[in-house]
């Protein structure tokens, strides 16, 4: 498996488990559920391939959302379903989030590079990867998309695509590097929540 496809496919599971739990807060009925999992794995990259002119991904290729269905499979049987209360702040939640944030911008990342985006291309479809999916859900759920209000959300996805950029040119885009980044951006990204971090009011 290419490290492409190994990153996506991370991103998937734990952004299907951030749909589920989200789609539970809001006590949807299991319809809502999968399209709470299906938007938040699988939104983000249906709009960077939309913004590369290629074929969506996930509706050419049978593992996306079957990464999803077997997310919903476990947390069924996990019984995550009877746990609802302050379900957003749990830590199991932030932390499933931050992960399929950053790997979804480095994933958008990687994507733009290989249609040979600039900086700016490459730092935006970073970005519509890494947010897009819950932009998408929170406008079915009608919600203030949760990058608008949590701490550095989407800041951090621009900061990755652009750090990205960087280690590609650098020729460090390697798994080790790679690694390194997602690492780092899941920790900035934990820290910001539980330590408030946001930008300044204009």
């Amino acid at each position: 498996m290419s490290l492409i496809l190994f990153v996506e496919y991370v991103g998937i599971a734990s952004a299907a488990l951030s749909g589920f739990l989200f789609a539970l807060k809001k006590e949807c009925d299991w319809l809502g559920v999968f399209l709470s999992a299906f938007l938040t794995a699988l939104g983000g990259g249906v709009v960077r391939d939309m913004l590369v002119g290629r074929a969506v991904y996930s509706f050419t290729h049978y593992m996306p959302i079957s990464v999803v269905i077997f997310m919903l499979v476990v947390s069924r049987v996990t019984n995550l379903h009877t746990k609802r209360e302050g379900l957003e702040k749990k830590f199991v939640f932030i932390f499933a989030d931050a992960i399929d944030v950053i790997c979804f911008s480095i994933v958008g990342a990687m994507v733009a590079i290989e249609y040979n985006y600039n900086v700016f291309g490459v730092m935006m479809v970073a970005f519509f990867n890494g947010v897009g999916g819950g932009i998408l859900r929170d406008i079915l759920l009608n919600e203030i998309p949760w990058f608008l209000r949590t701490g550095l959300y989407g800041t951090i996805s621009l900061g990755v695509g652009l750090a990205y950029f960087v280690l590609y040119h650098l020729g460090l885009s390697n798994i080790f590097f790679t690694m390194l980044l997602l690492a780092l951006g899941i920790t900035v990204r934990m820290f910001a929540f539980y330590r408030g971090w946001k930008l300044p009011d204009l």
